[in-house]
């Protein structure tokens, strides 16, 4: 009988010896399973679809007529990162974006633009934003916005993603997808900066209406007429 108690004591602290360690790992778990019940929850609230009609809202369709004579159409969306694409908007009607080049073109990665200067330092003089990452995947044709080492440095640069890049989910600020013309992403010119970079003529929201802007061509040069060939129409 004391054998038989001895044991029952004995299974009693092992029980409780190897529940407590349990309890408190759970205990620490729980802050992990909440973030990501919440992020599942943002997931399943946001819209995954993409609506590739371009006749359709043409509020949060962004255009952007280049220097190679293509205009590219590129779905906005609100819901991802309002303030991304309320941003982007405002510097497109005030023509911020009007003769940027794209400065930073990565073969099979992505194309950067938004820099007036050319640089990859620069933006526009308005504050910077607060990052708005979000679950959904960069796939071909996304367009994200550029930032630098802080999350909340974003201003007026983005790029546009040639080939999928997951590694940047939930890193930088998902807001957009090409919907039209994405062969001329593609022969956008290579360079970090190019040597003759691909510029943006024109950026306008389709809702305005705006006319596409197209590259001027130089004049044909009028040959000059001499002497000699006035003389030599004159013995014909």
């Amino acid at each position: 009988m004391f054998r038989h108690f001895a044991l029952s004591v004995a299974t009693a602290i092992l029980t409780l010896a190897t529940s407590a360690p349990a309890a408190a790992q759970d205990l620490d778990l729980a802050p992990a399973v909440a973030a990501q019940e919440q992020a599942n929850a943002e997931v399943r609230n946001l819209p995954l679809q993409v609506d590739f009609d371009i006749a359709h809202d043409p509020e949060n369709i962004l255009l952007l007529d280049l220097s190679t004579g293509e205009r590219v159409a590129i779905r906005l969306m609100p819901r991802w990162a309002p303030h991304h694409v309320e941003r982007i908007k405002t510097l497109a009607r005030d023509g911020f974006y009007d003769g940027v080049p794209f400065h930073r073109v990565i073969d099979g990665f992505m194309a950067q633009t938004g820099d007036p200067t050319g640089t990859g330092q620069g933006g526009s003089t308005l504050p910077d934003l607060e990052e708005e990452f979000n679950s959904l995947p960069h796939v071909r044709g996304t367009v994200s916005m550029a930032r630098a080492q802080g999350d909340d440095s974003a201003n007026s640069q983005f790029f546009i993603v040639f080939y999928p890049r997951f590694a940047l989910d939930k890193r930088y600020t998902n807001f957009g997808r090409v919907i039209a013309n994405m062969p001329a992403v593609d022969a956008i010119a290579r360079g970090e900066p190019p040597a003759n970079p691909t510029r943006i003529l024109q950026a306008s929201i389709a809702s305005d209406n705006v006319p596409q802007a197209m590259p001027q061509t130089a004049p044909a040069r009028e040959e000059a007429i001499t002497l000699d060939m006035l003389n030599n129409s004159e013995s014909e």
